[in-house]
């Protein structure tokens, strides 16, 4: 897939990002790596493998990790009633692995789409080991071995990314079958970028000033830091109603009741930062 990536390209699809992150995107392409993107929660990276199959239009075949999925839900599972039934009209029949039986799961299908595809292996480190062992020969040799049917090789036509919130250590295996990102939350200069896309009529003076706030926010040693949805959110809703007073609102911005009471003993340092 000869594809490159560019600030400007990714801005015009509304992720807005650094050099850094755009430099590990275009390796991944270039050497038709998987690109394994770690970091807290809420930091855009579900976000930016959208945003790139929108740029290019690939098709976003997604698999959502969860605690005990295995092949039936990733891989593939065979279609028993439909064996049993050809059973029943034919006693005789031999091959009930055929392919017209095989019923493709995320992986599978992104194996094998002919069309251009993002392929999202998001939160990872939602899955178990053993899970996170099933992919390593995919995300080695492109190919997935069914023992009933033999394998099936891939086709070179994807761009595939994996997220991790960092809940668990993942494998070293698999990190060095991947191109390696840690995306944390967004400089003030970047979100203050992402307030002005989404929120009609704000200033870049007034968005910086709310993006500094959102930083100094950040930095109190809470239990649960504001996602980047939370932080628009937030400000969009206070800055439409011209509230005045950084103290409103908070069960936008803050979804811990500690957090709140950490967040109102700051207060006035927090005040300070936002410009009228």
């Amino acid at each position: 897939m000869n594809k490159e990536v560019s600030i400007k390209d990714l801005e015009s699809v509304s992720y807005f990002s650094n050099e850094d992150l755009v430099d590990v995107v275009n390796a991944a392409i270039f050497l038709k790596k998987p690109l394994l993107i770690e970091g807290p929660a809420g930091t855009g990276k579900t976000f930016l493998a959208k945003a790139i199959s929108s740029l290019f239009n690939l098709e976003l075949i997604r698999l959502q990790c969860h605690e005990g999925i295995d092949e039936d839900k990733a891989v593939y599972e065979w279609n028993y009633k439909k064996q049993l039934l050809s059973i029943q009209q034919d006693k005789n029949a031999e091959n009930l692995f055929d392919e017209k039986y095989l019923i493709k799961r995320p992986i599978l299908n992104a194996l094998t789409a002919e069309k251009d595809s993002l392929f999202l292996i998001d939160e990872i480190d939602r899955s178990d080991e053993e899970f996170e062992a099933l992919l390593l020969e995919i995300l080695a040799e492109n190919q997935v071995t069914i023992p009933e049917f033999g394998t099936i090789n891939g086709n070179d036509n994807r761009i595939t990314i994996l997220t991790s919130n960092g809940t668990r250590e993942l494998s070293d295996a698999l990190k060095r079958r991947c191109i390696y990102f840690y995306l944390d939350f967004p400089s003030i200069d970047i979100e203050s970028k992402v307030l002005m896309n989404r929120i009609e009529e704000i200033s870049e003076a007034q968005a910086k000033s709310y993006a500094s706030f959102i930083s100094f926010v950040r930095k109190l040693n809470l239990n649960k830091i504001p996602s980047l949805i939370e932080s628009v959110e937030w400000v969009k809703y206070n800055f439409l109603n011209k509230n005045k007073s950084t103290i409103d609102n908070l069960g936008v911005l803050l979804k811990d009741k500690s957090d709140q009471e950490k967040y109102k003993e700051q207060i006035e340092n927090a005040n300070e930062l936002i410009q009228e």
